[in-house]
């Protein structure tokens, strides 16, 4: 998917120093995973602490892997 976007320079200029992506196009993507991956664990959390979802350890390790 192609898009034209405006992103505060010095917010994108220190998320690449940080990572260690090699390109805009591999930073933006990096920062979707990431943004992606922690709301799945918030959810997930969420979940948990209502006591709607009671995991063993490994479902939890497999959800895990399945993020990667």
């Amino acid at each position: 998917m192609r898009a034209t976007i405006a992103i505060d320079d010095a917010l994108f200029k220190e998320a690449f120093s940080l990572s260690n992506a090699k390109t805009k196009k591999e930073l933006i993507s990096l920062s979707l995973q990431e943004y992606v991956r922690k709301k799945r664990l918030e959810h997930l959390a969420g979940m948990y602490s209502s006591g709607a979802v009671t995991m063993t350890c490994e479902e939890l390790e497999e959800y895990r892997s399945d993020d990667k």
